[in-house]
């Protein structure tokens, strides 16, 4: 530990307030909160932790910390500080879950379809959300079952085999009058609202009548729409009598990471379920209501009249942090819907343990292991670099950064080469490396932990020259070399370059192919962009009158330039082309 460090410790209050980590440049990395600074912020830097834990702990250069007057306004400013910091080791709550809904289109003929997306303009009858797609689609194959819209998108020329199975009225060949239409809706919105009881007595009706008439087959049909109901509908027992909407949150946490659940009860009936998963930093009732504070600041997650906690929660904390009513039940059918939270929660983070650690040890250990193997800090920031030209024609070079062993697309760079003339890729990649470096220090970017260019001791050299000499930086550079079959062959360091022993089937060496990998996919899709461009600019901008409107006409009328060279004169002017200029297009495509 450094010493300004434990200076800094030495001298914290026993205070309420929240907590900022900074790593070695000054980005803040992680936020917590505390009921008395002083234990907490010291528990970091004393005893023994878990393997998520220590790489926090061993990128923490610096800490801040904001005192405040009681635990309710540290849980507020902790809220406030992760939203404007976005730090890497906090609950990220990404929520871009869309939850499936059933549709009844507003056409001439409905028919029933599984939609993630509400329209309301569209005047189609919307049902759900339901928690996930396979119970939307068991839903709706009931109810292709029992009645009969249309199923295709677009009408075919003749019957198919859902007429046959009496599961549609085949408007496609038969006249199906608006009002079949608007009966068969009517009765799908009865059974979707709740219906779907008194739908079930009466088929049991009509099957008991139909068995009195000696019409068996008609009965069994009946029978069986009786038995999808039951298996389909009567799955959901979980119910409420007095329809008031509530959140209800259960948890549970082992080796040192969370799984929150939530049942979302809309009129009495749980309709949907949210689940996450995150490590945990702080203690578990501290944990849960740092997320329970940020859930509600999405966009869809809206506060209902009531929420339901586990016992162990501070309820009273709860209840003041999000202004609604907070239940913490100790019996009866609120306790037993918070037991199957904390069931489902528990379950859902033994099954997930397995996958967690086979992520981490294809990222985060895969680096770790990456760091050890070239005898460096661990490389969290990795950017590589890759160059494409064809015999040095439209010469571009690409940038990719990967954070802790998974890609970040929204870093992504590219860069046409200005100053090469031929294909020179050493040269190339000087450009390229002292343009990205050069903007990082004047911006005040965050500095890469690695580079690692594609491409053997030339290139190595080439980028390692740049940044010593002209930039005066010290950053490891490695360079991925590849083998007769363009794949991964071996790793290179060090001046003079020397080759890195990585086993083929070690994660770290997965790791540097899904790099190699997606630099050059990136570098030679960006190539053929501007090749594409260049190919179509060379031609048509020799000829006068063609300007960049009359160019984008040509290709949206003609689609290519080699349909173009086949054209007429009197075609080429169809696109919207003077005779005059459309004679010297003619001519200049035939040349």
């Amino acid at each position: 530990m450094h010493d300004h460090l434990k200076e800094k410790l030495a001298v914290l209050p026993e205070q309420p307030g929240c907590y900022l980590m900074k790593d070695k440049n000054g980005t803040v990395i992680y936020v917590g909160k505390a009921k008395v600074l002083k234990n907490r912020v010291r528990s970091y830097f004393t005893g023994t932790h878990d393997g998520k834990t220590l790489r926090l702990v061993n990128e923490i250069a610096d800490f801040e910390y904001i005192v405040t007057s009681s635990n309710l306004e540290a849980l507020i400013l902790e809220m406030n500080l992760i939203k404007k910091y976005d730090p890497k080791y906090n609950v990220m709550l990404k929520d871009d879950k869309s939850y499936p809904f059933i549709k009844i289109t507003a056409e001439e003929h409905p028919r029933l379809i599984i939609t993630r997306k509400v329209n309301k303009k569209d005047n189609g009858k919307y049902f759900g959300p339901y928690p996930n797609v396979q119970a939307a689609n068991e839903t709706k194959k009931l109810l292709d079952r029992i009645y009969p819209l249309r199923k295709c998108s677009t009408l075919p020329d003749r019957v198919c085999l859902y007429y046959h199975m009496g599961q549609c009225l085949a408007p496609c060949v038969h006249d199906v009058s608006p009002k079949q239409n608007k009966e068969i809706v009517e009765q799908i919105v009865r059974f979707l609202n709740g219906g779907y009881r008194e739908i079930k007595e009466e088929l049991t009706e009509k099957m008991l009548k139909a068995a009195e008439n000696l019409e068996f087959e008609r009965a069994k049909e009946y029978r069986d729409q009786i038995a999808y109901i039951e298996a389909t509908m009567e799955k959901q027992k979980m119910t409420m009598n007095d329809f008031i909407d509530r959140d209800v949150f259960g948890y549970a946490y082992d080796k040192g990471w969370m799984c929150v659940q939530v049942f979302f009860i809309r009129q009495g009936k749980l309709i949907e379920r949210d689940v996450s998963m995150f490590p945990m930093y702080q203690d578990p009732d501290e944990e849960f209501l740092t997320f329970l504070g940020q859930f509600y600041t999405k966009e869809n997650h809206f506060k209902p009249k009531e929420i339901i906690l586990p016992e162990d929660v501070n309820g009273e904390l709860a209840g003041q942090l999000l202004q609604v009513t907070v239940v913490q039940p100790k019996k009866g059918k609120k306790k037993e819907l918070v037991d199957l939270a904390n069931k489902n929660a528990a379950i859902a983070l033994k099954e997930k343990f397995y996958l967690i650690e086979r992520d981490e040890e294809r990222t985060i250990k895969a680096v770790e292991n990456l760091g050890e193997k070239l005898g460096i800090p661990t490389p969290h920031r990795i950017e590589a670099f890759d160059n494409s030209n064809i015999h040095g024609t439209d010469p571009v070079s690409a940038m990719i950064v990967f954070i802790d062993g998974k890609p970040e697309k929204k870093e992504y760079r590219k860069y046409k080469i200005k100053t090469v003339e031929g294909p020179d890729d050493y040269e190339s990649m000087r450009e390229v490396v002292r343009r990205r470096y050069i903007r990082v220090l004047k911006e005040n970017l965050p500095l890469p932990d690695l580079i690692i260019v594609d491409g053997g001791k030339g290139q190595l050299a080439a980028v390692r020259d740049v940044l010593e000499n002209e930039l005066g930086l010290e950053i490891p550079v490695a360079g991925l070399v590849k083998d007769n079959k363009h794949r991964t062959s071996e790793l290179i360091i060090g001046d003079p370059p020397k080759t890195v022993d990585l086993e083929r089937n070690s994660q770290e060496f997965y790791l540097l192919q899904r790099i190699q990998d997606e630099v050059h996919r990136f570098a030679v899709e960006f190539h053929r962009q501007v090749r594409g461009k260049t190919m179509f600019q060379s031609i048509l901008d020799e000829i006068p009158g063609v300007g960049e409107k009359r160019k984008k006409a040509l290709l949206k009328h003609f689609g290519s330039v080699k349909n173009m060279r086949e054209a007429t004169v009197e075609e080429l002017k169809q696109a919207g082309i003077p005779h005059s200029v459309a004679e010297k297009i003619y001519e200049k495509l035939r040349e």
